[in-house]
């Protein structure tokens, strides 16, 4: 029986880890670390796959694990971002407003979407899943993954058209 629950995780790890390193690299924006919380989250499996080879989903159940452990990865960035900040803000020479000439990319402007915006849209764009397999993998409901869908596009198309009237203004044009 260990054997092929054994059998059944490694074709699973064999069919599956590619996508879920895709998928933390999109919602980290960290490719460096994209394979590492890919593998972590399939340890995680592994330690619960009886229950995982169960479920009705198993993939959905194995992104929403990467969709988790980025969200916690995230949070402990903005954390350290946070000890940094107020590091640095005791010390006297602060610039105010922010750095116009940073270019935004893509990665970037993805980067700056609310945590669930941002895998809404990943996984809606980036992998084309279906409103009910985001819903799945993200544990929300089809409704939700709408409304964020909706919210995170509008909102990565004005910080993209941001970033174009930039350019356009620091050439002259308009």
């Amino acid at each position: 029986m260990a054997d092929d629950a054994s059998a059944e995780f490694h074709d699973f790890f064999d069919r599956h880890h590619a996508e879920l390193a895709r998928l933390a690299h999109l919602l980290t924006g960290e490719a460096a670390a994209a394979d590492d919380l890919a593998a972590d989250a399939l340890v995680a499996l592994w330690d619960r796959w009886d229950r995982v080879r169960a479920a009705e989903h198993p993939v959905a159940y194995a992104r929403g694990v990467v969709a988790n452990m980025a969200r916690g990865r995230a949070r402990a960035a903005v954390r350290e971002r946070h000890r940094i900040a107020l590091f640095w803000s005791r010390r006297g020479d602060r610039t105010e407003g922010p750095d116009l000439a940073a270019v935004l990319d893509v990665r970037q402007a993805l980067a700056r979407l609310p945590f669930r915006k941002r895998a809404c849209v990943v996984l809606r764009h980036a992998f084309d899943l279906s409103e009910k397999d985001t819903a799945l993998a993200l544990g929300i409901s089809v409704g939700t993954v709408k409304s964020q869908t909706s919210r995170g596009m509008a909102e990565l198309e004005r910080l993209l058209d941001g970033r174009t009237s930039l350019e356009l203004a620091g050439r002259g044009e308009r």
